[in-house]
């Protein structure tokens, strides 16, 4: 664990040991900053501070909502980040907090393994470098806190206007129409970053709920502090509402272009229709002249088998058997005809 000290010169790096001597002396801000809580961890915080059993064991394990437990000189909670990662999972960051009068322990993870351990320390290290550079210095344990959550709001507005700008390019394509050639393709890059705005709009309202409960449990705040614990939830409001209002721009896309979908399915399905009507109209036309063309097929074949019959071998027997096929030519025509197979 990295222990520091926060004074009017300062941040200073102390050793572990230091640790119950700079909280009796109270001359500083003491932060306590831990990669990830493992057993000699917990069992060093409940030594040195008296957290509660049940507070460390949400240290050790992963929490997947927010949450705060209040006591008598200090408050615990459970903040998540969110961090796009692949085929749009998105993973959440998970930071906790001990807060007491002169002391802040931030503890990261545990974390998802496939998840870039460095983004764990991305708003805890821009609050650091502020500080080290004399921008910020923070004189009591919230105040430090609430630079850390306002530089969590702030990469997760940073992540809404890159999902918008997302947006705005999936809009143009569906507007150009080129997605047509991938629709199903593009359906799952429309729902990704829908998801990915779902995630950021959770976290923070989970994370709004539980500074709205902070104002009335975290007792040991001074009582100038309340305008800084309405000051991060409103952060997080803001956060949930451009996350929403982005999330209902993007679901008006997504209902265009599943309307345009149909719409072609529609289109393509008249066309079908009528290419089979228009199949069948040709079958029936080509059946009625193949039954036409078969009357004389069949009367040639019959004289042609050498049977004798009523004027078989003169010439009377010729015009007869040529006016029974135009006869029965002519009645099957104008019978197709009236049947408008023809």
């Amino acid at each position: 664990m990295d222990v520091y000290l926060i004074d009017e010169s300062g941040l200073t790096r102390r050793h572990e040991e230091e640790l119950p001597d700079l909280l009796v002396a109270d001359e500083g801000v003491v932060w306590v900053d831990i990669p990830q809580c493992r057993l000699y961890e917990a069992e060093v915080l409940g030594r040195v501070f008296g957290f509660s059993e049940v507070a460390l064991h949400d240290c050790v394990n992963r929490n997947h909502v927010s949450k705060i437990q209040a006591y008598d000189d200090h408050v615990f909670t459970v903040l998540h980040a969110p961090q796009p990662g692949e085929h749009g999972h998105v993973h959440y960051i998970e930071l906790d907090q001990f807060m007491g009068v002169n002391y802040l322990v931030t503890i990261h993870g545990p974390l998802n393994p496939k998840a870039d351990p460095s983004v764990a320390f991305l708003d805890t290290n821009a609050v650091m470098e502020r500080i080290v550079s004399a921008k910020f210095r923070p004189k009591t344990a919230f105040e430090l806190s609430s630079a850390i959550i306002a530089a969590m709001t702030r990469r997760e507005i940073d992540m809404i206007a890159s999902l918008a700008e997302e947006s705005g390019h999936l809009e143009q394509r569906v507007m150009s129409g080129e997605v047509m050639k991938d629709s199903e393709g593009f359906l799952t890059d429309l729902f990704q970053v829908w998801y990915e705005l779902l995630a950021i709009r959770t976290i923070a309202v989970h994370s709004s709920a539980t500074y709205d409960r902070m104002a009335s449990l975290a007792r040991f705040l001074p009582a100038d502090h309340g305008p800084l614990v309405a000051d991060l939830a409103d952060r997080f409001e803001m956060v949930s509402s451009m996350a929403d209002g982005q999330r209902e721009s993007l679901h008006g896309v997504i209902e265009f272009f599943q309307t345009r979908v149909s719409t072609h399915l529609t289109i393509a399905s008249d066309e079908l229709a009528k290419t089979s009507i228009q199949q069948n109209d040709d079958m029936r036309k080509i059946s009625a002249w193949v039954a036409i063309i078969a009357v004389p097929t069949a009367v040639t074949g019959f004289m042609g088998q050498n049977v004798p019959y009523p004027g078989f071998g003169t010439e009377a027997g010729f015009f007869a058997s040529t006016t029974v096929m135009l006869v029965m030519a002519i009645v099957l025509y104008v019978f197709f005809r009236r049947k408008n197979w023809l």
